[in-house]
């Protein structure tokens, strides 16, 4: 049986995000979807000064959505 493919990218962060912050990614990419106007890197910024999370974990879930929302 072959093994699954490694995640890669953003989603690679999601298993620490939730276990770090006690919040599925559905909780988090919710609040992205309010923030849909502003840039990345405010986006990343509001992530971490509102809700404390850290750089990297801010910027993948940023990145995620980012990337699922723009077509």
């Amino acid at each position: 049986m072959p093994a699954e493919p490694k995640v890669k990218g953003p989603a690679s962060y999601f298993p620490s995000i939730e276990k770090t912050y006690g919040q599925p990614i559905d909780h988090w990419l919710t609040l992205l979807d309010g923030m849909g106007a502003m840039k990345h890197m405010e986006m990343v910024a509001a992530l971490k000064s509102g809700h404390g999370l850290g750089h990297g974990h801010a910027n993948a879930l940023v990145a995620y959505w980012r990337a699922r929302n723009t077509n």
